[in-house]
């Protein structure tokens, strides 16, 4: 293995995507991505594209910014290692809600959705592994934005005697 290789693999093991996964697995999952260094401030993808792509955030952080470049630029979210972004997007190539930008310098993985398709033949345990992933990672962010609402709920309503 070379440098890049390593670094690639190395990224890939520590990443969700290969919770349950083999060294071996792992291996053949790290074939499938590419780890791209970005600096601060660069857009990873615009709002309102639609793309086949799945990243993970290695290290540093990226901003889920609405209305990017305008007036009305709000940050969302900042994403930070470990954290996946446009999960729903990949699946199922619908437009992007808001842009991805790098707050500062990051490293994230790139998973093109054709390529994870590749596997369901040669290795559906993978496929399988990684769709576990993608979906623990969808439930999170679900389950978090239940709690919100129903704490922004409790705070205008004032229920339950808390706010």
């Amino acid at each position: 293995m070379n440098t890049d290789s390593t670094a690639l693999y190395d990224a890939v093991r520590a990443s969700r995507l290969a919770e349950g996964l083999s060294p071996e697995q792992t291996a053949v999952l790290a074939q499938l991505l590419r780890l791209r260094t970005l600096q601060a401030r660069e857009v990873l993808a615009r709002e309102g594209s639609a793309d086949n792509l799945l990243y993970v955030v290695v290290t540093g952080a990226l901003g889920v910014v609405k209305n990017l470049g305008t007036a009305d630029e709000a940050t969302i979210v900042t994403l930070k290692d470990g954290d996946f972004a446009h999960e729903l997007g990949f699946l199922d190539g619908a437009p992007r809600y808001a842009s991805l930008v790098t707050l500062v310098p990051t490293q994230v993985l790139v998973l093109e959705r054709e390529k994870l398709e590749s596997l369901v033949v040669t290795d559906p345990r993978i496929l399988y592994r990684v769709m576990c992933s993608i979906v623990r990672a969808v439930h999170t962010v679900q389950t978090r934005l239940s709690v919100q609402a129903s704490e922004l709920t409790n705070y205008i309503f004032k229920q339950h005697g808390r706010y």
